[in-house]
């Protein structure tokens, strides 16, 4: 009999040949207690042949779905349909764990199991970049007490630019299974609302002070680059309006105000980044496809109108050449001082 996995990390991959080996190397370490995921998502190069040999040589550790082109998002679908560990967390295939820390989260997911298991699991992650700046690391210790398994009445407060993101969560496989999300095919930063629409599943979260996941900043064609966020501009106002649209908020506040309060940081933190962006970009089309969204949610509920009115997001899309102006500084100041590319 197999031995029952603690962890599932699903890799997509999209024409991966030249930078997936140092991910899935820092995954196998984990032995046993890892099931690896290759999703092959129509790769031209020689990225399926690098996954089955793999799964050839480690049979019991890895397994390779490959797929019709469907983008990052429906990787992640499959790897959710596909899951058989106790826990899922997705690595993207040019980024890799640090091989210590994995050693020490598996083992302390075993315990929190004998414990009554959680729903979430948040550590820190680590910007590395390409061009020789210094890491970054995005730590949680204020939000979180270390190594405590808590309810989100427990939690202290999210920085303006803190969130917990795909590279910190590592979630309960059932709790994503019950939610039945499903990210859109073919579209950039479904990331963000991979992690958002399971929160008001979550009961049960424990944070380790852990620099578990290295996020490579630098490869060329990467999405967060300026190049690449202004090119998809649209992706990210439509993936903001999804994330506003997965949940009522308010009614998640009556339940649990600090977790109602920080689903609304998120939202109005993503919307500010979407209206950034398609200001940023700085083209008819984008500013009515970000026009569009916003009218889409002001209509649907008092809420939406309050968040076009008071938050941060509704202020990123104030129709004037000073709202806009206002939307490039704060790219750059996020550019410079987040550095998240």
């Amino acid at each position: 009999m197999k031995k029952e996995k603690i962890l599932t990390v699903t890799v997509p991959c999209y024409n991966s040949a030249p930078f997936m080996h140092e991910c899935v190397d820092s995954l196998l370490t984990g032995g046993d207690d890892v099931e690896i995921l290759i999703i092959d998502d129509g790769s031209t190069d020689e990225t399926g042949a690098i996954a089955d040999a793999y799964a050839a040589r480690y049979p019991d550790l890895v397994r390779v779905i490959h797929q019709e082109n469907g983008g990052h998002g429906e990787g992640i679908n499959q790897g959710i349909r596909n899951a058989r560990g106790t826990y899922f967390k997705v690595v993207d295939s040019d980024d890799w764990v640090d091989t210590a820390s994995l050693r020490r989260v598996l083992d302390r997911l075993k315990s929190l199991e004998r414990e009554g298991g959680v729903d979430l699991l948040v550590c820190n992650y680590v910007y590395t970049y390409r061009d020789g700046r210094s890491n970054q690391v995005i730590n949680y210790s204020n939000v979180f007490p270390a190594d405590k398994v808590i309810g989100w009445d427990e939690i202290g407060s999210f920085r303006v630019n803190q969130y917990i993101t795909i590279h910190s969560a590592t979630f309960r496989t059932e709790v994503l299974h019950a939610c039945g999300i499903v990210l859109p095919k073919h579209t950039f930063y479904e990331d963000n609302l991979y992690v958002y629409a399971p929160l008001p599943l979550v009961k049960r979260l424990c944070y380790l002070n852990e620099n578990l996941y290295h996020y490579f900043i630098g490869r060329d064609g990467q999405s967060v680059s300026e190049e690449g966020l202004k090119k998809h501009y649209a992706h990210q106002v439509e993936v903001s309006k999804r994330i506003f649209f997965a949940a009522d908020v308010p009614a998640v506040k009556k339940q649990n105000k600090k977790l109602g309060k920080y689903m609304h940081h998120e939202i109005s933190m993503m919307l500010s980044i979407a209206g950034a962006v398609a200001r940023l970009t700085n083209t008819p089309e984008s500013e009515k496809c970000l026009m569009d969204a916003w009218k889409e949610i002001e209509a649907s509920s008092a809420y939406g109108r309050r968040l076009r009115w008071s938050s941060l997001g509704g202020m990123a899309a104030i129709p004037t050449a000073a709202g806009r102006a206002v939307c490039r500084v704060g790219y750059w100041i996020a550019h410079h001082v987040v550095a998240f590319n």
